[in-house]
């Protein structure tokens, strides 16, 4: 039956709660900079040697759902820059704000090691690269997660999904095409003004599909079309520009498939990217390199296909452990450089930056596992006239430019691995589907003990106003 596997976990869990009213404790806090009192967004909040997680969201602000038998443990809030914070479960205080003090390494720690040791940083990344096969798994694992799915323009959103998702990898040796799936377990939220982006959509998937149709989106009337097929142009359309297939198996997942043709992080790593030292961070007790990537001599390119997606630089920074060269975080940004991407980009997203992706990891049992992502990209909608009257006649619309321009998130918080292979091979004789978009009933009991990512303050009003106007399947 399909995801029996999914739904039989599930039933379990239900009952588990469902026998004692103790069956697990909720910890809700905020994290806060002890110097600047200012909330600290990120910020890794777990059970020690457990996987069970969360991070903190813009405001600092977290929940964490624990199980009765991890009360007597110890709970651990730690990020980059900082003095970690650890308290036994049973004596947190939820009424108190978690402070975190700067803790920073010496530069000089660097210069005066050891000859094996690079002292630069393309030679620290090399290194860290070559050490992929020892720091990422090498064995099948299923990650549970929490997706926020989210598409807005300056002033609102269009659409919000949120899914609890399973991810199954069979470690770094295997190519990620064969060897990676993603399941929807449940969906929480659904809200979507088809609207916004359905013509445009729709008449790319004409084009790109049998008859192959060449329309132009003001030549079509939405009240003639059926919402289904509308829902088929945007599924495809999510897939090829950001889906959780996308983001997963191409080249944006660094780390994971460096060793596919024309990666990223692969042998051409520094034709494309150059890499310098900043500084030495402190991240729970352990040193590791705060590293800046600037331009290489060629630009990057994702090859996406039908859309041009090439003639760019790379900005951002890497966080690489001192002692094992493991990456602990990326933050990295593709912005237009080339005429043509910088014309593009200007012209149909009112920004340079087009793709910009946070990734951070969790050691477990001494390999190094994906625990939060955060990606962004502008959307290509109906942007309306771009002429030379273009203010004007969005003064004479009452529409402004903030409302023209749009871009899509997607946000992952993994709270969970299951290396038992029963588990994993029971799950993986089950139907996967990474469908986002398909209708499923709210399950009240699943979500009540599902570890997520706290909505942000500016999130939940503009949530609020969605959810009053339209959902996804509603005509």
């Amino acid at each position: 039956m399909k995801n029996s596997f999914f739904r039989h976990i599930t039933g379990i869990l239900i009952f588990c709660v469902s026998t004692s009213v103790l069956a697990q404790i909720d910890l809700e806090s905020k994290v806060v900079d002890f110097a600047t009192y200012l909330p600290i967004e990120n910020a890794s909040i777990y059970i020690k040697n457990t996987t069970i997680g969360t991070v903190s969201n813009v405001d600092g602000k977290f929940l964490l759902v624990v199980p009765q038998e991890h009360v007597q443990d110890t709970l651990v809030v730690s990020s980059i820059g900082y003095k970690s914070f650890e308290t036994v479960i049973s004596e947190f205080d939820t009424s108190m704000d978690i402070f975190l003090t700067e803790d920073v390494a010496s530069l000089d720690e660097v210069i005066l090691v050891a000859d094996p040791r690079p002292t630069t940083g393309n030679g620290v990344v090399q290194k860290a690269i070559e050490r992929l096969s020892r720091n990422l798994p090498g064995t099948p694992y299923l990650q549970k997660g929490f997706l926020r799915h989210k598409e807005r323009n300056k002033k609102e959103y269009k659409w919000l999904i949120e899914s609890a998702i399973t991810v199954y990898d069979s470690g770094y040796a295997s190519g990620a095409e064969e060897h990676f799936k993603i399941n929807v377990d449940e969906i929480r939220k659904s809200y979507d003004l088809r609207e916004v982006d359905s013509l445009y959509t729709y008449t790319s998937y004409l084009k790109n599909h049998p008859p192959y149709i060449d329309l132009k989106s003001k030549q079509l009337r939405r009240d003639t079309i059926e919402t289904s097929s509308l829902v088929e142009a945007i599924k495809w359309n999510d897939r090829r520009v950001n889906g959780l297939d996308n983001l997963f198996k191409g080249r944006l997942n660094f780390l994971r498939n460096a060793t596919v043709r024309n990666a990223l992080f692969g042998e051409n790593l520094l034709e494309m990217h150059q890499f310098e030292v900043d500084t030495v961070l402190v991240d729970d007790g352990r040193k590791l390199y705060k590293i800046k990537i600037s331009k290489g001599e060629d630009y990057v390119g994702l090859n996406t296909r039908n859309i041009y997606n090439e003639g760019y630089e790379p900005r951002g920074w890497l966080y690489i452990y001192w002692d094992n060269y493991a990456f602990k975080k990326i933050e990295y940004e593709l912005v237009a450089a080339s005429p043509a991407q910088k014309a593009r980009s200007k012209s149909l997203f009112d920004t340079q930056i087009n793709h910009k992706l946070v990734m951070t990891y969790l050691e477990y049992n001494d390999k190094m596992y994906p625990s939060y992502v955060y990606y962004e990209t502008p959307k290509l909608v109906n942007v309306g006239d771009r002429s030379s009257d273009q203010q004007k006649n969005l003064e004479e619309s009452g529409r402004s430019k903030d409302e023209q321009y749009y871009y899509t998130i997607q946000e992952i918080v993994f709270t969970k691995i299951i290396q038992d292979p029963e588990l994993i091979f029971e799950a993986l004789q089950t139907e996967w589907s990474q469908d986002i978009f398909t209708s499923r009933p709210y399950n009240k009991e699943f979500w009540k003990n599902y570890n997520v990512l706290l909505e942000s303050e500016e999130e939940q009003k503009l949530i609020q106003d969605l959810s009053k106007r339209a959902t996804l399947f509603k005509q």
